[in-house]
């Protein structure tokens, strides 16, 4: 069957796939394509969408990207860069400034299709730098946007049309889920404007998948690292229907940053998915501690972890007689985007299976990753289509690397740079924040991402009590106006602190001990409430921050909603539940202190490494 199809041009913003996702999600196939393809590339789109970049000049992509789809007779819609491009094409203008980092209103001046039935105030997500101030005689100013709850004009065209030309372009981010109705502006475009008819699926997907990964792997075998999370899971029930359970080998390492329990949790899940036949299991905690031994930098860390799990790979391999087999791995979208593996994108964070071992072994054709332009609720969707019990595909996310980007290490030094332009910065947002409440810059970092860059920054403590809905105003207003912070966590043990060390730690079994047990009375907390199917994701941090003067650490929180991972909302924790958290955690041996993390995505990434 012949699908009507739009292109997504991929600028290396974190959303481009994101793009796509909401396409095919109208049953409309979707595909990406890159800035530098030939216009050739064009042929039988019904409509293209621009992708947002990371950066409108570092990467020159206003030089050099294919020019002439401007002049093909079809719509277009930009999003972020990508309406920055088209009304800079057409002869409005693109000043560097203006920045708006997560939800804004979107106010809508002039009826149009975009917006077919929706409100005349929005709820929309921003992420830029650089702003729209005027656009050419075609366009008309569709909406602008201001702060939440407020009218008072933020920015000029946050939404323009030309109708004559068929080019529209959002400010925001419409394809992400904090935009309320995205959604539907997508559909008003695809569906109405463009006109496409709704006929693709998942199951064309599955069978899509199926073949490519037959000619793939050809006679051979493959042998998959599953971790036992959703998407390793997922993949290896994929490829165990492509291939058949004889050519399909299962690796299960624990590595020595699992949560409690969890390796003989994974085993006994696998084997009760009916994939135990070809399941190995090794325990090399010992090598990965040894490699993390005295590292205390997060992306060292990462890598570190990452070549690990390739030499106990390598190893069991020639142990088990199966070397020859192609690697698999449970890869999705958010690994490659966020690990800088497209053209234009940049490197927030590299995932344990985007080193540059795994990356030398993908270029040379060597693995095999059945799931890697999805996201996790497309590999749900899959995991529930290929008949996987709902609690498989329906756990909480948990990071490959495991606990070893939640324990944060230090050398004990203290990191003020740029203390100077933030603390006066911060003193004005706390005289605006309320009686009762203190604002403290902390002398670490922690990654983020602005405007789809990496932004390794500061995070700052709220201390005092507050509702919830102040407490995420002012964490707000501290991330979108004050330079060189990503995050904000409010202290859940009192008062500010008086004083404030960094400790020197490194990845230990005793610290990786104490994590893990603060992270099991965490979920049981969740279970025990009914709202850990709630909750995308909680990960619990231990940060050596000693804030009571008797050499503990703090743990972090880091409950939240999400649809994909890609962008976050912090997730309010009933009042009870956080006053069982608070007694049990501070009563652990070696904590000094509790705090949630209030932070959205952007600017905060999920895991704090």
């Amino acid at each position: 069957m012949t699908h009507d199809k739009i292109a997504v041009v991929d600028f290396g913003g974190q959303y481009a796939h994101l793009i796509a996702t909401k396409v095919r999600r109208l049953h409309v196939l979707a595909e990406i394509r890159q800035p530098d393809d030939p216009i050739e590339a064009f042929a039988g789109f019904k409509g293209i969408i621009l992708s947002g970049s990371p950066s409108l000049s570092a990467f020159g992509e206003d030089d050099v990207y294919t020019k002439a789809i401007y002049d093909l007779d079809i719509p277009i819609l930009g999003f972020c860069f990508g309406h920055q491009e088209i009304a800079k094409h057409y002869g409005g203008a693109v000043v560097h400034g203006g920045r708006e980092w997560g939800y804004a209103d979107l106010h809508l001046t002039s009826p149009h299709r975009l917006f077919d039935g929706l409100a005349a105030v929005e709820q929309v997500w921003m992420s830029h730098y650089d702003s729209v101030t005027a656009i050419g005689p075609d366009f008309v100013e569709l909406g602008y946007s201001s702060l939440p709850g407020e009218s008072a004009v933020q920015h000029r065209y946050a939404a323009i049309a030309s109708d004559a030309l068929r080019r529209y372009g959002f400010q925001f981010h419409a394809e992400v889920d904090d935009t309320l109705h995205g959604s539907e502006m997508i559909a008003n475009f695809v569906l109405g404007i463009c006109g496409c008819r709704p006929s693709w699926t998942m199951e064309q997907f599955i069978a899509a998948e199926m073949a490519k990964v037959r000619d793939q792997v050809g006679d051979g075998s493959v042998f998959l690292l599953v971790s036992g999370g959703v998407d390793s899971t997922v993949a290896a029930v994929l490829l165990g229907k492509a291939l058949g359970p004889e050519r399909l080998s299962l690796l299960h390492i624990d590595n020595g940053l699992m949560r409690r329990g969890e390796s003989q949790a994974v085993l006994t899940m696998l084997r009760e998915l009916g994939l135990g036949a070809q399941l190995n299991f090794v325990d090399a905690s010992d090598d990965f501690l040894a490699a993390l031994a005295g590292l205390t930098e997060p992306e060292a860390k990462r890598r570190a972890i990452g070549d690990t799990f390739v030499r106990v790979f390598e190893r069991e391999a020639l142990r088990l007689g199966i070397a020859e087999h192609l690697l698999a791995q449970g890869t999705i979208y958010p690994d490659t985007i966020e690990t800088g593996g497209t053209k234009r994108a940049d490197t927030i964070k590299t995932h344990h299976n985007r080193v540059p071992i795994i990356q030398e072994m993908i270029d040379a054709g060597k693995v095999v990753e059945p799931l890697a332009e999805l996201y996790k609720v497309e590999v749900r969707e899959l995991g529930e289509k290929l008949g996987l019990r709902h609690d498989a595909v329906w756990r909480h996310p948990f990071p490959g690397p495991g606990l070893g980007v939640r324990l944060l290490c230090s050398t004990g030094r203290e990191d003020r740079e740029g203390f100077h332009e933030v603390e006066p910065a911060l003193a004005v947002v706390a005289a605006g924040a309320g009686a009762g409440l203190r604002l403290t810059v902390l002398p670490f970092r922690s990654v983020g991402v602005k405007a789809d860059l990496r932004a390794y920054e500061h995070p700052v403590m709220i201390s005092g009590d507050s509702d919830w809905e102040d407490l995420l105003r002012v964490a707000g207003t501290v991330y979108k106006t004050v330079p060189g912070i990503n995050r904000c966590i409010w202290n859940l043990g009192g008062a500010a602190p008086e004083t404030l060390r960094v400790l020197a730690a490194t990845m230990t079994r005793e610290r990786l001990d104490l994590l893990r047990e603060a992270d099991a009375i965490v979920m049981d907390g969740l279970r025990r409430h009914g709202i850990y199917h709630e909750i995308w994701q909680c990960p619990t941090v231990l940060v050596p921050l000693e804030i009571d003067g008797r050499g503990r650490e703090l743990v972090i929180l880091r409950p939240i909603n999400s649809e994909r991972g890609m962008t976050a909302t912090p997730y309010r924790l009933p009042d009870a539940l956080l006053g069982e958290l608070r007694e049990a955690l501070l009563a652990l041996e070696g904590v000094s202190g509790l705090a949630l993390d209030l932070t959205t995505k952007p600017p905060g990434t999920i895991e704090w490494e």
